[in-house]
């Protein structure tokens, strides 16, 4: 059992940035981000192995936001620059049973946290 703890989520201004953590309960080797947009599906946001040496970023991330991970605190990281209204979402951290084939995939991940609020106004 790995239990999730999302934080750092609130309300900002588009231009602004947002640093979100995700502390786990446990020692996790892929770790995830998600977010779910009113209306929408949940959908991929970054991901990173546990030394960070490999990370996957969905397109709309790319450039903006930076995942990391602090593993002596069971830790991971998503920096989030340049907001934009549409990055309004829940966000969500993730990690998988085991291994992942496809960590965009969110049928790869089986535990997930709480998820955190982020609003950002134009």
């Amino acid at each position: 059992q790995v239990l999730l703890i999302e934080s750092g989520g609130g309300l900002v201004q588009a231009g602004d940035s947002l640093r979100l953590s995700c502390a786990a309960s446990g020692r996790t080797f892929i770790m995830g981000w998600f977010r779910r947009a009113p209306g929408k599906e949940r959908e991929f946001v970054a991901a990173s192995n546990w030394g960070g040496s490999k990370t996957l970023y969905a397109d709309s991330a790319k450039g903006r936001f930076t995942i990391s991970r602090d593993n002596a605190k069971n830790t991971m990281y998503l920096q989030m620059n340049r907001l934009k209204p549409e990055d309004t979402a829940v966000y969500f951290c993730a990690t998988p049973r085991g291994g992942a084939d496809d960590w965009s995939s969110l049928d790869e991940y089986y535990y997930w946290g709480q998820g955190t609020q982020v609003t950002v106004s134009s």
